[in-house]
Protein backbone atom coordinates (compact mmCIF):
# COMPACT_ATOMS: atom_id res chain seq x y z
CA UNK A 1 0.00 0.00 0.00
CA UNK A 2 1.18 3.54 -0.72
CA UNK A 3 2.07 6.15 1.86
CA UNK A 4 -0.42 8.84 2.77
CA UNK A 5 0.65 12.01 0.96
CA UNK A 6 -0.62 15.50 0.44
CA UNK A 7 0.30 18.57 -1.56
CA UNK A 8 1.87 21.80 -0.44
CA UNK A 9 0.36 25.11 -1.45
CA UNK A 10 2.90 25.19 -4.27
CA UNK A 11 1.74 21.80 -5.53
CA UNK A 12 4.69 19.73 -4.34
CA UNK A 13 4.00 16.28 -2.92
CA UNK A 14 4.44 16.04 0.85
CA UNK A 15 4.47 13.02 3.20
CA UNK A 16 3.28 13.81 6.74
CA UNK A 17 5.30 12.38 9.62
CA UNK A 18 3.21 11.84 12.73
CA UNK A 19 4.56 12.10 16.28
CA UNK A 20 4.78 8.53 17.57
CA UNK A 21 6.71 8.77 20.84
CA UNK A 22 8.88 10.97 23.03
CA UNK A 23 11.98 9.62 24.77
CA UNK A 24 11.52 10.61 28.46
CA UNK A 25 15.22 10.04 29.14
CA UNK A 26 16.20 12.75 26.64
CA UNK A 27 13.32 15.19 27.32
CA UNK A 28 14.23 18.17 29.52
CA UNK A 29 10.65 19.44 29.80
CA UNK A 30 11.40 22.80 28.18
CA UNK A 31 7.96 22.99 26.53
CA UNK A 32 9.15 24.22 23.14
CA UNK A 33 7.33 21.39 21.39
CA UNK A 34 4.17 22.14 23.38
CA UNK A 35 4.24 25.76 22.21
CA UNK A 36 4.92 24.74 18.59
CA UNK A 37 1.92 22.40 18.39
CA UNK A 38 -1.33 24.17 17.55
CA UNK A 39 -3.33 20.92 17.66
CA UNK A 40 -2.99 20.18 21.42
CA UNK A 41 -1.25 16.85 20.74
CA UNK A 42 1.27 17.26 23.58
CA UNK A 43 1.00 17.76 27.32
CA UNK A 44 3.19 17.70 30.43
CA UNK A 45 3.69 14.55 32.46
CA UNK A 46 5.50 14.09 35.77
CA UNK A 47 7.87 11.15 36.07
CA UNK A 48 9.79 9.85 39.04
CA UNK A 49 13.55 10.41 38.80
CA UNK A 50 14.78 7.37 40.71
CA UNK A 51 18.41 8.52 40.62
CA UNK A 52 17.70 11.81 42.43
CA UNK A 53 14.56 10.70 44.31
CA UNK A 54 12.56 13.53 42.79
CA UNK A 55 9.88 14.22 40.21
CA UNK A 56 10.54 15.95 36.92
CA UNK A 57 8.29 17.13 34.13
CA UNK A 58 8.59 15.78 30.59
CA UNK A 59 6.33 16.12 27.59
CA UNK A 60 4.07 13.31 26.42
CA UNK A 61 1.71 12.66 23.53
CA UNK A 62 -1.73 13.08 25.07
CA UNK A 63 -3.91 13.33 21.94
CA UNK A 64 -2.22 11.41 19.10
CA UNK A 65 -5.36 11.51 16.93
CA UNK A 66 -5.02 15.32 16.72
CA UNK A 67 -1.59 15.10 15.05
CA UNK A 68 -1.56 16.35 11.43
CA UNK A 69 2.00 15.19 10.70
CA UNK A 70 3.73 18.56 10.43
CA UNK A 71 6.68 17.47 12.65
CA UNK A 72 6.93 20.99 14.10
CA UNK A 73 7.37 19.50 17.56
CA UNK A 74 10.45 17.58 16.48
CA UNK A 75 11.94 20.55 14.67
CA UNK A 76 11.75 22.71 17.81
CA UNK A 77 13.02 20.01 20.20
CA UNK A 78 16.60 20.83 21.26
CA UNK A 79 17.24 17.23 22.43
CA UNK A 80 15.69 15.42 19.44
CA UNK A 81 13.39 13.35 21.67
CA UNK A 82 10.72 12.60 19.08
CA UNK A 83 10.15 9.51 16.97
CA UNK A 84 7.92 9.85 13.94
CA UNK A 85 5.97 7.48 11.70
CA UNK A 86 4.37 7.78 8.30
CA UNK A 87 0.95 6.36 7.55
CA UNK A 88 -0.25 4.21 4.70
CA UNK A 89 -3.09 5.71 2.71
Amino acid sequence: MALLTGKTRGGQEWTPTFADSIDPEKCIGCGRCYKACSRKVLGPMDIEDEENYSTRMVMSIVAPDNCIGCAGCGVTCPKKCFSFVTMEG
